[in-house]
């Protein structure tokens, strides 16, 4: 829309490059709160009348329903959904529409929608974390008994329950949530009422705009509103952590279901098959979600590197940030969704995984720390379990079945109770300090308050 000392007409050009309603309609649920918003302190000025103020309220109510209803016309020559809701209510209610604008910038409008979106859809991830969280728990509570090799570095390490697994990922979720929480307390400012960049002679009460709003701060600076993405920075990052810990879950699973572990099997809804192999099972939904993690911190670097080299105030650069924001919701929604869907599907086998909890070598520090409790050093108690170690490989003989006079001849503090280690519940069962994972019977239930609680 062109405007002021411009007389000709916009290059059609200029037009498909600047407009963004393309993308930024998806605001308009914001934009009408805001101006709704707006209007009332308005009124409470005496800068429009109660009737007008009413006007301007149902027009604007009618032209949102017509928008969910799909029979909305977007006009990209009007470039936004700012204008082009403002031109609506203006044809529908005639010239109180034009006041609507009155005190208000176009620069602390989208900083207000853009807030309020953030704010919105923040809340929403939160949910969908929790019931992804939920999920997990309700798989560990069923899984209590069953146990697996932990691994580092990929390689087997220790055994460990399959729910103090699925409680790993409880634990990141909720970071992620904490992330979450604290970025919206930031985001929960309102800009409105900055104008341009440097307010209004025509003072509005912020206060009552705020209020309505449900924000619980007032921006102080003007030139700080107006250009402050810093929200939007820090949403994109809590989303791309989110994305982060669904990767990684995603990325055991895919390794988990393969032949050579053979731990985990998709459900058919949650898989898909070869164009060219028959026999394919394939764990798309798992990779895709690893995937599109990558879309997730290109969205934040692209914003960051927008943002790194504008003057002060607005500039129209901000316009860039609506599309990352508004894609890496999507993305993050969809991957949260599957996961909580995909997950109650999953079947594990716990024969294998028990299997391979039973391999002697995991019961390595076990074993050493059976000698420290017999008064040798830990470092010491170490070298000598790992002489252990190289006998058993050198004779190809799991370290369960090497005698205990075997033991002793590598050290005489060993017993005939030295066997009795080599069973996996029991280790786990010993592993009882805070955080452990011999106490996920009161960790799934400290979860299940916790989680019902923030429900």
């Amino acid at each position: 829309m062109r405007k002021g000392r411009l007389d000709s007409p916009a290059a059609d050009a200029a037009k498909r490059f600047s407009e963004s309603v393309s993308f930024d309609h998806r605001l308009y649920r914001q934009d009408i709160a805001g101006s709704i918003a707006h209007a009332a302190a308005l009124r409470a000025a005496s800068l429009i009348s109660a009737a007008e103020f009413s006007e301007i309220e149902s027009g604007l109510r009618e032209i949102e329903k017509e928008i969910e209803r799909g029979d909305f016309k977007w006009d990209a020559d009007l470039e936004d959904v700012h204008m082009n809701i403002e031109a609506a209510l203006t044809k529908r209610i005639g010239k109180t529409g034009g006041k609507l604008h009155t005190a208000r910038s176009r620069n602390d409008q989208v900083a207000l929608d853009l807030r309020l979106y953030v704010r919105d859809e923040g809340k929403r991830i939160d949910d969908l974390i929790r019931m992804l969280q939920k999920v997990l728990v309700d798989r560990a509570d069923e899984m209590r008994a069953a146990v697996m090799p932990g691994y580092t570095h990929l390689q087997r390490a220790q055994p460990i329950p399959v729910a103090h697994y699925l409680l790993a990922q409880v634990e990141a979720l909720q970071r992620d949530r904490e992330r979450l929480s604290d970025c919206l307390r930031r985001t929960d400012v309102l800009p409105l009422g900055s104008g341009a960049l440097a307010g209004s002679t025509l003072v509005l009460d912020r206060e009552l705009i705020a209020e309505r709003l449900g924000f619980s701060g007032i921006s102080r600076n003007s030139v700080d509103a107006v250009s402050d993405r810093d929200f939007a920075c820090e949403f994109l990052f809590c989303l791309a952590m989110t994305g982060l810990h669904l990767s990684r879950l995603s990325e055991d699973f895919v390794i988990w279901s393969t032949r050579e572990f053979g731990f985990v099997q998709f459900g058919d809804a949650f898989a898909t098959g070869s164009s060219l192999m028959p026999q394919k099972k394939n764990p798309d939904m798992a990779e895709l979600t690893r995937g599109k993690t990558g879309r997730l911190y290109g969205n934040l670097v692209s914003v960051l590197a927008t943002l790194k080299g504008l003057p002060a105030a607005y500039n129209r650069d901000l316009q860039e940030d609506k599309e990352a924001v508004f894609d890496s919701v999507d993305t993050v929604t969809q991957a949260l969704e599957v996961w909580a869907a995909m997950l109650p599907g999953v079947t594990f086998d716990t024969e294998r995984m028990a299997a391979g909890a039973r391999d002697p070598e995991l019961f390595a520090t076990d074993l050493a720390e059976y000698l420290v409790q017999k008064g040798l050093p830990f470092r010491e108690a170490h070298e000598v379990i790992g002489r252990l170690v190289a006998q058993s490989v050198a004779e190809k003989k799991a370290l369960s079945k090497l005698s205990p006079e075997q033991f002793r001849k590598i050290s005489p503090l060993f017993e005939p109770d030295v066997l009795e280690i080599f069973d996996a519940q029991r280790s786990i069962a010993r592993r009882t300090a805070i955080g452990a994972p011999g106490n996920v019977t009161n960790e799934i239930a400290a979860w299940r308050k916790m989680l019902d609680r923030n429900s």
